[in-house]
């Protein structure tokens, strides 16, 4: 069995071979791309052995050697029928990883062989499509000329050998994904901030959204702004029945969407749970067919984006119920928020990342906010520190939503402190998160933390949220004790006073060269006696 570090070592040994040439927003691409086809090919190759033999093969290789014999035999036909039907997708004997694994040992590999493996996988199902689009074999980034871009994909797939990909327990394959995902938002940097949200907000958001949901059996879980898939599937950690949890997501960039598809099979999520769908969320409403409300609406929207703001929103059902406003052209954060609680079921919740602007700025922004508290539909608003993602320094919020509660409080959290410094960002370990799921849960009052702030406290800031008008976190100035400072200074006073009268002294004892000298000595001698 492989753990969790070896296999950690191993992918991201990976990354070695291409890191030199090509940043790592392009080297992830080919890096994750491999990893998933080598899952798919050797879960192939697994379930080949397991049909003919029921039961798990030594190794790939034995597998590899069943199979061959298999596709030889009458039953070869029967075989490949059972193994679309169940896994989907079907491939030849040589365009197995295992197979091109030992050309590449023998100096043989062959990048056509590879990219008609690509083909297949792609070809067999809507599931696929265009899968591997963004892994071109044929790129000069790999090196110049053929013989070197051959090389280069040649050897990572020999280093990819040692990472076993089937036998992994539990969630380790899936958290190895996580882990390459999200170092490379660490090394990527800015642009980081289209896949990947780090694991201290992501965590907070999903437990928050989870909450009461533990138990359900088919909930489904929704994120418009889907990146890697990260945030949905940081929920089925948090579900007694993550195996039935079903995932609607979309995506605006068509590599960061591959990878979402890519990253939901790497956590063991079955075909027909996955609904991912590659489109700009604002631009038209999806999903609009049967299933349009959720349970869970986890979203980390890209902050202050543009967006056309036409006319025509305003009768759309997403945006029609805020008094004719609609988030600004130049700041598309409402319009998000509204996506995604327009698809929120009534006993649902909501949560989404987003900077703090949108607490406060008026205008048509101002005229939503204020819709949403009459409505009751802001639960919890959660300052957190700067500096925790990877695209912005900025500080960010966390808003909760509900639909249809009692009461129109609002409670405020300031985890602003809550995080250690790394080199890079800021991190929330474990004991901050938690901390701040104590504070959400209790929803009570804590100096320097957290308010619940009533209707009325939040009309009396003229639907202003800004975090530092409900929790004070000044510290106090101590009290000057005028007598103990006048004691100080007096003493202190003194102390000059025995320390100029010492100087003067040495400076009587001296000796001049010339008048010159000794004048200037008298002069200093004098306004030194007059501050006696």
């Amino acid at each position: 069995m492989a753990e969790s570090k070896d296999l950690l070592t191993v992918l991201w040994s990976g990354a070695d071979v291409l890191r030199g040439k090509m940043d790592a927003n392009e080297y992830k691409t080919y890096l994750l791309g491999l990893v998933f086809y080598k899952y798919l090919s050797d879960s192939y190759l697994f379930k080949v052995y397991d049909l003919l033999n029921d039961e798990q093969p030594e190794n790939l290789f034995e597998a590899q050697k069943v199979y061959e014999e298999a596709m030889n035999s009458s039953d070869r036909d029967d075989l490949l029928s059972e193994l679309k039907d169940s896994l989907h997708y079907t491939l030849e004997p040589d365009m197995t990883y295992i197979s091109i694994l030992k050309q590449a040992k023998d100096n043989r590999f062959n990048r056509e062989k590879l990219q008609a493996a690509f083909n297949r996988i792609q070809e067999s199902d809507e599931l696929f499509n265009s899968l591997f689009a963004d892994v071109d074999l044929y790129s000069n980034r790999l090196g110049a000329g053929d013989q070197k871009q051959s090389a280069t994909i040649a050897e990572l797939i020999k280093v990819l050998e040692d990472a076993d990909l089937v036998n992994t327990k539990g969630d380790v394959l899936g958290n190895a994904y996580e882990y390459l995902i999200g170092q490379f938002a660490s090394e990527t940097g800015k642009k980081a901030g289209e896949f990947y949200t780090p694991h201290g907000p992501a965590q907070i958001l999903c437990r928050i959204a989870m909450i009461g949901q533990e138990e359900k059996k088919g909930l489904q879980v929704y994120d418009p702004c889907m990146g890697s898939g990260s945030l949905m599937l940081s929920c089925m950690h948090y579900s007694k029945e993550p195996d039935y949890i079903k995932y609607y997501g979309q995506e605006l960039m068509p590599s960061t969407y591959n990878l979402a598809r890519m990253n939901m099979f790497l956590h063991g999520v079955m075909p027909e749970n996955q609904h991912l769908r590659n489109a700009d969320t604002l631009d038209a409403d999806w999903p609009t067919d049967e299933e349009t409300e959720f349970d869970v609406v986890t979203m980390n929207p890209p902050y202050s984006a543009k967006w056309s703001a036409a006319d025509g929103f305003k009768q759309d059902e997403r945006f029609m119920d805020y008094g004719g406003a609609l988030a600004p052209k130049s700041k598309a954060d409402y319009a998000f928020l509204l996506h995604g609680f327009y698809h929120l079921k009534p006993n649902g919740t909501m949560a989404i990342v987003l900077p703090h602007g949108v607490l406060f700025r008026g205008a048509s922004e101002g005229t939503i906010r204020k819709i949403l508290l009459e409505n009751g539909s802001i639960y919890a608003v959660i300052g957190l520190p700067a500096n925790m993602f990877y695209n912005t320094s900025i500080p960010t919020c966390i808003i909760v939503l509900k639909k249809h509660r009692e009461g129109r409080d609002v409670l405020f959290i300031d985890a602003s402190n809550q995080f250690e410094k790394e080199k890079k960002q800021n991190v929330m370990n474990e004991e901050h998160i938690d901390h701040v799921l104590e504070l959400y849960r209790n929803r009570q009052s804590v100096e320097k933390e957290a308010f619940l702030a009533s209707y009325d406290d939040i009309k009396n800031n003229d639907f202003n949220l800004n975090i530092p008008r409900y929790v004070d976190t000044s510290e106090e100035e101590e009290e000057i004790d005028l007598k103990a400072l006048t004691l100080e200074l007096n003493s202190t006073n003194e102390e000059i006073k025995e320390a100029n009268m010492s100087l003067l002294n040495m400076m009587g004892e001296l000796t001049f060269a010339n008048d010159e000298t000794k004048n200037a000595m008298t002069e200093l001698m004098n306004v030194l006696k007059e501050g006696l």
